[in-house]
């Protein structure tokens, strides 16, 4: 008897050991490969974020590359200057102001469109969806060359158009009060067809008894919409507010291709500023500038998950 129990706890003890050694095995094989992923992501991301964030506590300029060691530290000094910059802040504001106009008409576009896709175009849905996907992968110097052509002050389509009802179009690009707003037109024509992809793989995932039941219910199409469409698309809509919004807040390509950040300073964006700033040398802090949207960006992540988050 004690001899079969001795068997038999060697024998779990074996097994036991086995198995531990089969996941050690595993577990370096998966290390094994994963190592070259793991090496070029330390050297290209790690390292450099790493380095930036060394960068925006000295006063590195484009003088000091060919002796990178010998620059001095300045502690918060860059970060206490950005305090005082007054064409950082207007870049703020213009970069906040982008946002909050683009990124609701965005997705409402987006959502118009998916909700028309999904409801009865049928076996033309797939040409529809690569139309308006188009600008998405689009060059955006393409873009660019096709609403400068429209915003053209004298030739231009859309002032042509306002000329025929009597209105004189401004200089849409050289004008500070209307260069963010045509830049924000462009910016919604570009991306809605995004919104709308990822909007119309929602809606298809909603099951049909529920729309089956509410039109038996005598549920008008608002009410379905209301009640049944949005509260199912929570997860997808805060998917998209996420994302859109921190897109936004990076908007560079707009005012780089289309306005350089003019007329006075009117478009110029956080991300925009720090490519100036870049340019121009001071690399210290240009560093710190980008960590202050990096800061942006987070905190505004946060407030969107609080606030759109499942209520219990």
């Amino acid at each position: 008897m004690v001899t079969t129990t001795l068997a038999g706890a060697r024998s779990r003890s074996t097994a036991r050991t086995q198995r531990a050694s089969a996941r050690t095995r595993r577990a370096v094989a998966g290390w094994v490969f994963s190592l070259p992923f793991l090496v070029l992501y330390a050297l290209f991301e790690l390292v450099p974020v790493v380095a930036s964030i060394a960068i925006s506590f000295t006063d590195m300029r484009s003088t000091d590359l060919r002796n990178p060691l010998a620059v001095d530290s300045v502690g918060l000094d860059n970060y206490v200057r950005i305090f005082s910059d007054d064409v950082f802040w207007q870049a703020v504001l213009n970069t906040l102001y982008f946002t909050a106009v683009s990124v609701p008409f965005t997705l409402a576009a987006g959502l118009a469109l998916a909700v028309a896709l999904n409801r009865g175009v049928g076996r033309l849905q797939t040409f529809f969806r690569v139309g308006y996907y188009l600008p998405v992968v689009s060059s955006v110097i393409a873009v660019a060359v096709v609403w400068n052509y429209l915003l053209a002050p004298d030739s231009g389509l859309v002032n042509t158009v306002l000329g025929a009802v009597g209105i004189h179009g401004p200089d849409w690009l050289k004008d500070p009060a209307w260069a963010m707003p045509a830049l924000i037109a462009m910016a919604v024509w570009r991306h809605m067809g995004f919104a709308m992809v990822i909007f119309l793989a929602g809606l298809q995932s909603i099951p049909g008894e529920l729309y089956e039941a509410a039109r038996l219910d005598g549920a008008s199409r608002r009410q379905v919409f209301r009640y049944i469409t949005l509260p199912m698309l929570r997860p997808t809509v805060l998917f998209m507010v996420v994302i859109s919004v921190i897109g936004n807040l990076q908007f560079f390509e707009e005012p780089f291709v289309m306005t350089q950040g003019g007329p006075l300073n009117s478009t110029t964006s956080i991300s925009y500023q720090i490519y100036q700033t870049f340019g121009s040398g001071q690399y210290g802090y240009a560093a710190a500038m980008s960590y202050v949207l990096f800061l942006l960006i987070a905190l505004l992540a946060l407030v969107q998950f609080r606030l759109l988050r499942e209520k219990p």
